[in-house]
């Protein structure tokens, strides 16, 4: 039917209004403004419910109330808010009814916006909340999944609970025990190398080469015995084999005992360092690996692997920290050899400015470099307060991540415990 300079009737849940197709077609991109350049029934049902041809009537199932909103809108151009409705179900009306937010006066736009942030930013904060508490259900399925690999392989519940205790430090006042032994010989291995390193405990043969004192040298290959039986363990009592060898902490207990082996295949085959030239530079750096063994300690910290956790997933944050740094050393650099480089106080060329520069932007300030003159003190002035600036914008965001896989390891740990004591 034609509606020209005709009035239509709409029904909106019970709530009946006469409007002029004048009026409509001032607004032709919203639902009843479409509504006039119908000419058919499928059409006409597209954008309505149900119809009367007769009664020139159109039936839509919607919220009556928010429709007298509508109503003001074709008779003013003007959309309000309406308070009843949350800002979600407001958007979700107005997107229904074709009518942009563009139109909204400026006593309720800004409100409205407002309203849309706060609801967003706080669902964010709920679903973060969440997120961080709950663990994810895939990841419990994948701990499920691997312990029933245990119903299937000899002595299944005695190599299960053996690995809990190895695996979960809070499983059972076992691997609490077993935690504490672990943690005190990475702490022993750690304190035995530094010692080592200290002339008054090194011993040196009638050749001039530096020898192991006896203790630190029994100690030692205690730690790796050690060592070398808790990785083997993991190993062998690990549901899946396979997923062993990706999981970064086993990739760490058998990075931490590698040196070793090969420094004493080495020592056995080849004779000492002294006698191998460039390779004997090379089982030192082997042997400086030991210093590692300190990463051992991530596997009884939940501190230690929500950090490395952290920085996995804080990439671009750690990214853009270190871009802001780059340029900004780069830029002060250049202002410092321009005003320092006449002075002879170590300012001679811009790369020997750029640790000037990286020492002042990271607050370090060692002091062994220092302009002289006003614009190089200014300059300076800029590159410590740029360098404040810089290194504190992204810090709430790893914090906040931080805690976010602090307490989601929390509770896939809780998670290990509950499926390990269910049977």
């Amino acid at each position: 039917p034609s509606f020209e300079e005709d009035v239509i009737n709409i029904n909106v849940g019970g709530l009946r209004r006469r409007l002029s197709s004048s009026a409509l077609s001032k607004f032709p991109d919203t639902r009843l403004g479409r509504l006039l350049s119908c000419d058919s029934e499928e059409s006409i049902l597209q954008l309505c419910d149900d119809y009367d041809v007769s009664a020139r009537e159109f039936y839509f199932d919607r919220n009556p109330g928010f429709f007298l909103y509508v109503l003001h809108f074709y008779q003013t151009g003007k959309l309000h808010v309406m308070e009843e409705l949350c800002v979600f179900s407001f958007c979700q009306e107005i997107e229904y009814w074709g009518i942009n937010e563009f139109f909204l006066d400026s006593c309720c736009s800004y409100r409205y916006h407002e309203r849309k942030l706060e609801s967003r930013h706080h669902n964010w904060d709920e679903e973060s909340e969440v997120s961080s508490v709950d663990t994810s259900p895939d990841e419990i399925s994948d701990i499920n999944h691997d312990l029933l690999r245990y119903s299937t392989l000899r002595c299944g519940n005695v190599r299960k609970r053996l690995w809990l205790t190895m695996e979960n430090p809070g499983y059972s006042i076992p691997s609490k025990l077993f935690s504490f032994v672990s943690i005190s010989v990475v702490l022993v291995s750690i304190a035995t190398m530094c010692i080592h390193s200290m002339p008054e405990y090194q011993e040196v043969d009638e050749n001039g080469n530096v020898l192991d004192e006896p203790i630190l040298h029994k100690l030692e290959y205690f730690c790796i015995s050690w060592f070398t039986f808790e990785v083997s363990s993991r190993l062998l009592l690990s549901p899946n084999p396979r997923k062993f060898f990706k999981h970064p902490l086993n990739l760490i207990d058998i990075v931490s005992v590698l040196p070793f082996y090969f420094t004493l295949m080495v020592d056995v085959t080849m004779g000492s360092d002294s006698e191998l030239g460039n390779l004997g530079k090379v089982v030192q750096v082997f042997r400086l690996m030991r210093i590692f063994r300190v990463l051992k300690l991530a596997r009884h910290s939940t501190g230690l692997r929500s950090l490395g956790a952290t920085l996995k997933h804080s990439y671009r944050e750690v990214g853009i920290l270190l871009l802001y740094l780059a340029v900004g050393v780069s830029v002060f650099s250049g202002v410092a050899y321009t005003a320092e480089k006449e002075e002879d106080v170590g300012f001679d060329t811009i790369p020997a400015c750029w640790w000037w520069g990286t020492v002042s932007m990271t607050t370090v300030g060692y002091g062994d470099v220092v302009p002289v003159t006003v614009a190089g003190k200014l300059a300076a002035s800029g590159c410590i307060l740029g360098g404040i600036l810089v290194v504190a914008l992204p810090i709430t965001i790893i914090f906040n991540k931080f805690s976010h896989f602090y307490r989601k390891q929390k509770a896939l740990e809780a998670a290990v415990r509950n499926s390990g004591k269910k049977d």
